[in-house]
């Protein structure tokens, strides 16, 4: 048999199997497999529920759905089923004939019985619920419900509420165990730690434990308290899921809120906003929800082409920093004294200033800056998409540079040349559509859970629903990796590029080095040659030479297809826009004249006067200001502890001629700069980010503000220079990228890199791994104390080996340390790679660029903690 085609030469899809029933007399043709209650709403139709959701798999828990349902029987005849059915669990047939409470009494009446029973025990406390005025429960208690209660007892009450975790509390009398909350954690997320337990009249939801709740006596006495009620009747462990928060806004009821919204608000009283997250470079939806000018809570957005239903906790709770009291809301200038040649011999405080004296000596500044060597730019990961460009711009005509770098992090020129040719002006390429579908998927580099949680969803639908099969080359198999039944390839740091390496050489054919297992290779490289597969490359290949390299030559000799998912939101429109050396906007060589001519055509300026040689990256900006080859810079969204050695940044700003600061709020930078221009927060302005797939996610501005964005800030201090930058507002700036066709000549070259042999591993040493968590000691999560309560301890992970060669086990404390510091936590034994420690890169208690100003595959030293009893870990524990 033949296949059809398309005209593309893609195999067709098969025709899609329908079947024809009848629902309230209305005759309705859907595909083979649908649920009764989805064909309903196809009409119109809508049957109430509160365990069934779209996303989650079909439980008939609450039966709220009852309908009356009569099918063909053998002879044609049809028949009534004796019992009304869960219209949530049931498929379509042929023939089937469907009432609903809409035109049949009993299906009725069965679901105001259900009803009556669920409102039997539930507290009348609406008035005071978090949920109250967006709740089904409310809603078709109303609708399908009994206009009176026959109950006469007392209803059930339990201690209110459990902390299920510091951000999550439970409210369990009002639960009505649809499972919402315990589909979505083993499901969706795979984190089981909260389940049903208990049977019958005593079946609650609380933290998963063999045992059950209220096991515990509670206290006694006049002066018990409900939250110490709630600690002795609580047994299991903390919610600790990054997507927790997803668990409130799916419960139809109140049973489940949020420490921080409780009792702040009401639906009624909120003014709600489309947005994006700006916490990782997904691109997630999310809804803001402000009353009188503040922020109180933000939701999922609905979108099935990125992040469906969920985002993170981190997207949902961290949100405070916007608001935070170091908020910067005036410019603020540093005064100076000049010697009579008008050399500077004393730098004074910041004072506030105006916007006209503050713009005046910015340019002022910047013009003797890069008169006296040059201006260095630094914009950070955090920009929206104008903000980019506007960057890009300013750096290429306004101060004549391409030293100008956003990586506020370990990067490098392999790196630049990877996204130079095949990440920057490639549009859509990969997205999360192709990540669910994917057969076989490869992370190299990437953790997904920590550093793009909507991803890790996406891949594990795809485990879950299409047998997906996922590979990490990393040190040792996150939790995450084990609940994407994934296959951990052991590499230590610095050596992914080996296994890309070994792996292009077996799917092209070639020998593989004696001590491999070639089944393994053979079985890794075929399933990355299977149509759909995926290379997901991350940000921390650039620590390893000739990763990005190889991982381009695996792909080409597998088919596979390659992503590059960096952590932060702005850095893929960074890509875009030029933020690199050797990168003009839309992925165009600086080096390439047609290139140049092309920019400047559209940027209303002489092709002569944009740079013509590739200028330096991050690292080299601050050696060049720590030595005075660079009169400035230019700095934005950068946290100095973020960097590989932040020592040696805050000598060079702190050294350098002149420093401009453009930043929502005070930090290490402001604080070393002669001028410092606030800009707007995400909520208090419109924009867009780019994120990893190449898909633009606009969103509107929340709350009406007097800040500008950086657009404008950079536009108005141009203009200061003669320059019109065209970004003087959103508009203005939309034009402004527009303006720039799609490069359609040469890119840049492919990267060229091996694989390096690992370093000797001395006695007492180890190679240090390490990357971010998801929740962090970031400024991104400041304010958010109950949040911050879920994020992980931070602990050395290190092998049995490798712990037992300096006389450490499972629990000891440990000191992991260099010439220039130490980090004192706990040992984590770990069946991972020998002769190697992981730390977090920036918990709290454990800021590794900044305690040892190393990096990933830099060697450490690492002995038994010699620390005074009584200290503490850091995290504010007992040692």
């Amino acid at each position: 048999m033949t296949a059809t085609v398309d005209n593309t030469g893609t195999p067709a899809a098969p025709p899609v199997e329908t079947v024809t029933l009848t629902i309230d007399e209305v005759e309705v043709t859907v595909p083979k497999g649908t649920l009764i209650i989805r064909a309903a709403e196809q009409v119109g139709i809508q049957i109430p529920r509160f365990c069934d959701h779209p996303l989650l798999e079909p439980a008939g828990a609450c039966r709220q759905c009852l309908v009356e349902v009569a099918m063909p029987d053998r002879e044609g005849n049809v028949r009534p089923m004796p019992k009304p059915q869960a219209s949530c669990t049931m498929t379509v047939t042929p023939g089937m004939v469907v009432k609903t409470q809409r035109t049949s009494p009993v299906a009725d009446k069965a679901q105001q019985g259900v009803m009556e029973l669920l409102l039997m025990n539930h507290p009348l406390d609406c008035p005071v619920c978090d949920k109250g005025g967006e709740c089904p429960l409310q809603n078709q208690a109303m609708t399908n419900g009994r206009a009176d209660s026959r109950f006469e007892d007392v209803k059930r009450t339990f201690p209110k509420p459990i902390a299920v975790s510091t951000e999550i509390l439970l409210d369990r009398e009002r639960c009505v165990l649809c499972q919402r909350c315990t589909r979505f954690s083993e499901e969706i997320a795979g984190d089981a730690f909260i389940a049903l337990q208990e049977r019958g009249a005593h079946q609650q939801i609380g933290r998963f434990d063999e045992t059950v709740l209220d096991f515990a006596p509670p206290p006694s006495g006049p002066a018990e308290t409900t939250a110490g009620v709630a600690a002795a009747s609580t047994t299991g462990q903390p919610f600790s899921s990054y997507f927790s928060g997803n668990t409130v806004q799916i419960c139809p009821v109140g049973a489940l809120t949020g420490a921080a919204y409780r009792f702040r608000s009401r639906p009624f009283d909120l003014v709600s906003t489309p947005g994006v997250s700006e916490h990782d470079s997904c691109g997630s939806a999310i809804r803001v929800d402000h009353r009188r000018g503040v922020v109180l809570r933000r939701l999922s957005g609905e979108d099935p082409a990125v992040n469906e239903e969920w985002i993170t906790d981190k997207d949902r709770f961290a949100f405070t920093w916007q608001a935070a009291p170091d908020r910067l809301t005036t410019p603020l200038v540093r005064d100076r004294r000049y010697d009579e040649d008008g050399n500077v011999v004393a730098r004074g405080e910041l004072r506030p200033a105006s916007w006209v004296e503050a713009f005046e000596l910015a340019a002022e500044g910047l013009a003797a800056a890069r008169a006296a060597g040059g201006v260095g730019v630094l914009p950070g990961g955090r920009l929206t998409v104008e903000d980019a460009f506007a960057w890009s711009r300013f750096a290429r005509t306004v101060l004549g540079t391409d030293d100008v770098d956003q990586r506020a992090r370990v990067g490098s020129a392999e790196e630049t040349a990877f996204l130079g040719h095949a990440v920057a002006g490639t549009g859509v390429g990969v997205t999360f559509g192709d990540v669910e579908a994917a057969p076989a998927v490869l992370l190299a580099g990437l953790e997904a859970e920590e550093e793009a949680g909507v991803t890790y969803l996406r891949l594990r639908k795809g485990v879950r629903k299409h047998g997906q099969r996922v590979w990490s080359v990393a040190p040792f198999a996150s939790r995450g990796l084990a609940r994407l039944d994934g296959t951990l390839l052991p590499a230590a740091p610095g050596t992914e590029a080996e296994w890309l390496g070994i792996l292009a050489t077996r799917a092209d054919g070639g020998l593989v080095p004696a001590d491999a297992d070639a089944a393994a290779l053979g079985a890794v490289a075929d399933a990355l040659a299977a149509p759909g597969a995926l290379i997901l490359v991350g940000e921390r290949l650039a620590s390893s030479p000739g990763a990005f390299a190889v991982a381009l030559r695996l792909a080409a000799a597998t088919g596979a297809r390659v992503a590059w998912i960096p952590r932060r939101a702005g850095e893929r429109g960074g890509v875009e826009a030029g933020l690199l050396p050797g990168l003009l906007p839309g992925g165009r060589p600086l080096t390439d004249p047609a290139a140049r001519a092309e920019v400047a055509a559209a940027w209303g300026v002489d092709a002569d006067a944009l740079p013509t040689a590739p200028g330096r990256d991050a690292a080299e900006i601050l050696d060049a200001l720590s030595v005075g080859q660079l009169g400035g810079a230019l700095v934005g969204g950068v946290e100095l502890a973020d960097l590989p050695d932040p020592a040696h940044a805050r000598r060079a700003l702190a050294g350098a001629g002149f420093v401009v600061s453009l930043e929502v709020r005070r930090s290490e930078v402001t604080d070393l700069a002669d001028v410092v221009l606030p800009v707007a927060p995400p909520v208090e302005r419109a924009g867009s980010y780019w994120n990893w797939e190449g898909r633009v996610r606009a969103f509107g501005q929340a709350l009406d503000s007097a800040a500008l964005p950086d657009h404008r800030v950079l536009d108005a201090l141009a203009d200061r220079a003669g320059v019109d930058l065209g970004a003087a507002t959103p508009l203005d700036a939309h034009r402004a990228i527009a303006a720039l066709p799609a490069w359609a000549g040469a890119r840049l070259r492919a990267p060229e890199g091996e694989a390096v042999e690992p370093p000797e591993v001395p006695p007492g040493s180890a190679v240090l791994a390490s990357w971010h968590l998801l929740l962090d000691d970031g400024a991104l999560q400041d304010g958010e104390q109950f949040l911050a309560g879920t994020a992980k301890r931070p602990v050395a992970r290190m092998s049995a080996a490798t712990a037992a060669a300096v006389d450490v086990y499972d629990g000891d404390r440990v000191t992991v340390s260099t010439d220039r510091g130490s980090v004192t936590v706990p040992v984590a034994v770990t069946e991972m790679v020998d002769h190697v420690v992981w730390l977090p890169l920036a918990s709290r208690g454990c800021r590794v660029h900044d305690a040892l100003g190393a990096a990933a595959g830099d060697l450490v030293r690492i002995a038994p903690a010699a620390e005074p009893a009584g200290t503490t870990d850091g995290q504010g524990g007992a040692a």
